[in-house]
């Protein structure tokens, strides 16, 4: 953004996008913490029908995990590569593990139930509206920091990303869909995840559907307590790869002076060579963000637009730029990557923007037409109010400290 900006507003657009990347990856490690402690509850519901579920239990689970992560990403930083590296192995064989005996346990559906039935049960005017809103759930996206060779390697990464777990994530969505079973059951199950009520009509027992792609189980239908379940696994160690991520990060947009205490999250510490102050901010972040699920689960559940919306925002002002760039400049004047779309850059450019603009609206609306304080998406206040802050910051101080993007030169 600060490159291909225009110089009068460079500084600021570039400021405004470092902004709504931290909020983006700030709002993940609390959301996929939360899943992981919230699945695990979900466990404990189904297998010990005498436990009394109550919401600060799923908090001090995410607690946990959050505390996991950041052992492991800092006392453990160093085997941090060779854990990815594990946990890459178990994604891909962890996916067949669940895919086969779900296909072959599971009661399935019929085809036109999967491909031909459209759920609007949100209450929406039309199936069209019940379509954006949901579209939101499908939305992701990719962002880098701090990657030797970017114009190469982050190219080949986003697309090997996008072929594998585009190619996994399609073929566990048709099979799930398929062996779906009852709906209205699987939506109201009592540990809060249709998927955990999918596993155990596949298998038949708790224990099964604890364990799914184990299989094991006691004679008393109650899991293993030794035994972890590989969704679950792959939830915990998301949070430790978010937290790495999110706090260099913050590191990075500190190092240029575009955070309140910049002078301690840009610190390296030099004995371990890690961004403790920022890994440390992240985590706190976090833990306070967690005390929001003792009084609402929704309201927590808003971080997802919150996620979706800042890393969109960041996209839609760097594809913004770039669209500029394109459109005043000549094409001999333009200085391309190893990586070029040539005439069809300009048309994707925009049908990016249109989809990021489109999500970023609708991630800001309730699931259910008929809104309660409770179930009310909340994330248009929290998201806004981060806004304000981070404009009222620039207005009061950013705008005189903020360097931009900082070039490292590496010596030869």
């Amino acid at each position: 953004v600060a490159i291909l900006a225009p110089p009068s507003c460079s500084k600021f657009l570039s400021y405004l996008t470092g902004w709504m990347t931290v909020i983006g990856y700030q709002a993940n490690i609390a959301s996929v913490a939360f899943l992981s402690g919230t699945m695990i509850q979900g466990l404990l519901i189904l297998n010990y029908p005498d436990y009394d579920s109550q919401r600060w239990h799923g908090t001090l689970l995410f607690y946990a995990v959050l505390i996991l992560s950041l052992v492991i990403n800092t006392y453990l930083a160093r085997l941090l590569p060779k854990i990815e590296a594990v946990v890459l192995v178990v994604h891909v064989i962890g996916f067949f593990c669940i895919l086969i005996p779900l296909v072959y346990l599971a009661p399935r559906g019929s085809v036109k139930d999967v491909f031909a039935t459209f759920a609007n049960d949100g209450g929406w005017s039309s199936n069209g509206l019940a379509f954006f809103v949901g579209l939101s759930t499908s939305m992701y996206s990719f962002v880098a920091e701090e990657i030797e060779t970017a114009s190469t390697v982050i190219p080949r990464s986003m697309l090997a990303s996008v072929a594998l777990n585009g190619v996994l994530g399609l073929g566990m969505l048709i099979a799930a869909l398929f062996c779906l079973g009852d709906k209205e059951l699987a939506l109201d199950s009592r540990t809060g995840f249709p998927f955990i009520e999918v596993f155990l009509n596949a298998t038949g027992t708790n224990g099964a559907a604890s364990v799914m792609p184990l299989l094991a189980h006691d004679g008393n239908n109650r899991a293993n307590p030794y035994e972890a379940s590989i969704l679950i696994a792959a939830f915990v160690f998301a949070t430790v790869g978010y937290l790495a991520t999110a706090s260099r990060m913050t590191w990075a947009f500190a190092r240029e002076r575009g955070l309140p205490g910049s002078a301690l999250l840009g610190k390296v510490e030099p004995r371990t060579l890690l961004p403790l102050w920022s890994i440390g901010l992240s985590t706190l972040i976090s833990l306070l963000l967690a005390l929001i699920h003792i009084g609402s689960t929704q309201a927590f559940s808003a971080l997802i637009s919150v996620i979706i919306a800042g890393y969109y925002s960041a996209f839609s002002l760097s594809a913004g730029v770039l669209l500029h760039k394109r459109l005043t400049t000549p094409s001999e004047h333009m200085f391309y990557g190893p990586y070029q779309l040539g005439r069809a850059g300009v048309p994707i450019i925009i049908l990016s923007l249109v989809y990021s603009i489109i999500g970023i609206f609708f991630s800001f609306w309730p699931a259910n037409v008929d809104v309660t304080p409770l179930t009310m998406n909340y994330s248009i206040m929290v998201f806004g109010g981060v806004t304000i802050f981070c404009m009222v910051f620039w207005v009061v101080y950013g705008r005189k400290v903020y360097t931009g993007p900082i070039l490292e030169i590496m010596p030869i």
